[in-house]
């Protein structure tokens, strides 16, 4: 079966697991601008996707259009990694993946999480498949977003939905001792899982900094593609 070849690809399931993945709450993917932040958590969210599960994905950056093609170049990165596989089934695949994600583009002025509750709640009334998996993506951690998370974990804790975001990290800031960016190191208590990616040479680190017995280990990907060199 195609998804049954496509989830061990996952550079996210390469990196942390599955189940270890499943069981995380709340996640965080950092780096500094147009490193693959983004990128990233599509591929995040393609491990619940494949799984026959309904993700979310939040957007304070890209309009809906940007992110539909952020997760078709996504998938078609999976596809491609695992050799040929006939079309056909692979555009089968795509199809049911597409009905089963959400897109919400905000912008700071109107984002709130009482407006991400509304509409799951909405979702729930009307007695239809809850995402199981959030994604938000384009908060500015350079401010103090402490309400906002404390808001996001309680939608996490009512609606069962694991959450992940994107942080933004600058190239002119150090480092903690501990390898954590300034943003992440004021926020950290609030993850279970926390991944720092940084351009190196010709291909992306990906650092574990928070993730209980995995922590400090080392991935490279290819920029181009996230998928695991």
């Amino acid at each position: 079966m195609l998804r049954k070849d496509l989830i061990p690809k996952s550079p996210v399931i390469q990196i942390l697991g599955k189940e270890n993945l499943e069981q995380g709450r709340f996640g965080v993917v950092v780096s500094r601008a147009g490193v693959g932040k983004t990128q990233f958590l599509v591929q995040v969210a393609m491990c619940w996707l494949l799984d026959g599960k309904k993700t979310i994905h939040i957007s304070l950056d890209d309009p809906i259009d940007k992110i539909n093609v952020r997760y078709k170049e996504g998938y078609t990165n999976l596809i491609d990694s695992v050799g040929y596989i006939d079309p056909v089934k692979a555009n089968r695949l795509w199809e049911d993946i597409d009905t089963c994600k959400l897109g919400i583009s905000y912008n700071e002025s109107n984002f709130s999480c009482d407006n991400i509750r509304e509409y799951l709640t909405t979702l729930k009334k009307e007695n239809l498949e809850l995402p199981a998996m959030m994604v938000i993506d384009g908060i500015d951690f350079d401010q103090d977003n402490t309400v906002i998370l404390e808001e996001a974990a309680k939608l996490a804790d009512d609606f069962a939905i694991s959450t992940w975001f994107s942080m933004k990290s600058h190239r002119e800031e150090a480092l903690t001792p501990e390898g954590f960016p300034p943003q992440l190191d004021k926020t950290k208590d609030h993850f279970d899982k926390a991944l720092f990616l940084s351009p190196q040479e010709d291909k992306i680190e990906v650092v574990v900094l928070k993730d209980g017995d995995s922590e400090n280990k080392i991935f490279l990907l290819d920029p181009a593609t996230m998928m695991q060199s």
